[in-house]
């Protein structure tokens, strides 16, 4: 299952040697299950973006590459880079990559909009399908926000504090099964709230969108807080067994792993608003121009042709009734007669 690629050449009793930042960079190691999982998204993804593009379309270079580098290559660095050397040994990178899995990577795929592209890549009838399943009681059910906030919050103290994690530590297909658990966790938070698919409740707008990410961002920090002011070891067994001699004292190095897993929760919660507002804006400049093609087509309706100017006496030589005289833009009550009102003001 794990098999070591790349590691140092002094490795001391068969424990990795002490990490110094070459070593962090050099150290990777094959993850074949991991490995399989990368391959088929992105054989997946690069599928429908031929498809898109086979038929005319096109598929934005930021959304492949974010799924590509931030989404799949966090899923790598977690399951294959230094973090996976010495997970068995230290704790805090097994709290780095756990902490990678479920926010890290779901932001990435997320970015990459996997939803939509299926749906534009896939035959119509295919399309509906999935559109069906993705909107089905189920789906619904997981992915309501506060919903897969609180499962991404139970996922992680699940794991540090229950035998989960001791246990994954000794056997090598359940440490497997932790990583697809918290990434699924992760996405189905993150996808939903990203995708431009209607994958959420009508009530579920930009402003709401934002709102619950800065609420997640908040929650995402609980698990780092726990883990670094917990006063038991977590699998300390484990790590107190299997400890080198160069490691930090077990206590400290799980404070070192609580502070990395706080400190990318919240690094993360920066871009993840950043592109609610950016669709958000992008939301609002599309809005505007539909209800400025539909003001132009209003204007050109009831423009008055030119002519002489009228008698302002009515029929019988006496003044005219002023709202039969009046266009209609100035008596009515609306959003279409209140913009061209101030359009006719506009100097």
């Amino acid at each position: 299952m794990r098999v070591i690629a790349l590691a140092a050449t002094d490795l001391p009793a068969g424990s990795p040697a002490r990490p110094t930042v070459a070593r962090l960079l050099s150290s990777w190691q094959l993850d074949v299950p991991a490995l399989v999982l990368v391959l088929v998204l992105g054989g997946l993804y690069g599928w429908g973006v031929l498809r898109v593009r086979r038929r005319g379309g096109a598929w934005p270079p930021a959304r492949l590459a974010a799924f590509t580098v931030l989404g799949l290559g966090a899923l790598v660095v977690a399951t294959m880079s230094a973090l996976a050397v010495y997970d068995h040994v230290l704790f805090w990178p097994a709290a780095v990559q756990n902490v990678l899995l479920d926010l890290v990577a779901p932001l990435g795929l997320a970015l990459g909009d996997p939803l939509r592209l299926a749906v534009e890549a896939l035959p119509a009838g295919a399309a509906a399908r999935m559109r069906r399943a993705v909107s089905g009681k189920a789906v619904r059910a997981l992915t309501f926000p506060l919903v897969s906030t609180a499962l991404v919050l139970t996922t992680e103290l699940v794991v540090y504090f229950t035998p989960y994690f001791a246990t994954a530590l000794r056997v090598g297909w359940l440490h497997e099964l932790m990583y697809l658990h918290l990434l699924a966790a992760g996405c189905l938070f993150v996808v939903p709230v990203l995708t431009h698919e209607e994958a959420l409740p009508s009530w579920c707008t930009h402003p709401v969108r934002a709102a619950l990410v800065f609420l997640d961002g908040i929650v995402d920090a609980v698990p780092g807080v726990v883990v670094m002011t917990h006063g038991t070891l977590i699998a300390g067994a484990w790590y107190l067994h299997h400890a080198p001699a160069w490691s930090p004292d077990v206590r400290h190095d799980q404070q070192i792993g609580g502070g990395a897993m706080l400190s990318i929760a919240e690094l993360v919660a920066l871009p993840f608003l950043l592109a609610i507002l950016v669709q958000w804006a992008r939301a609002e400049r599309v809005q505007n121009a539909a209800l400025d093609r539909r003001l132009d087509a209003e204007l050109a309706r009831v423009a008055p042709p030119a002519a002489e100017p009228a008698d302002p006496a009515g029929p019988s030589g006496g003044p005219a009734p002023a709202d039969r005289v009046r266009p209609w833009w100035e008596t009515e009550q609306n959003d279409v007669a209140s913009r061209i009102r101030r359009h006719h003001d506009t100097p």
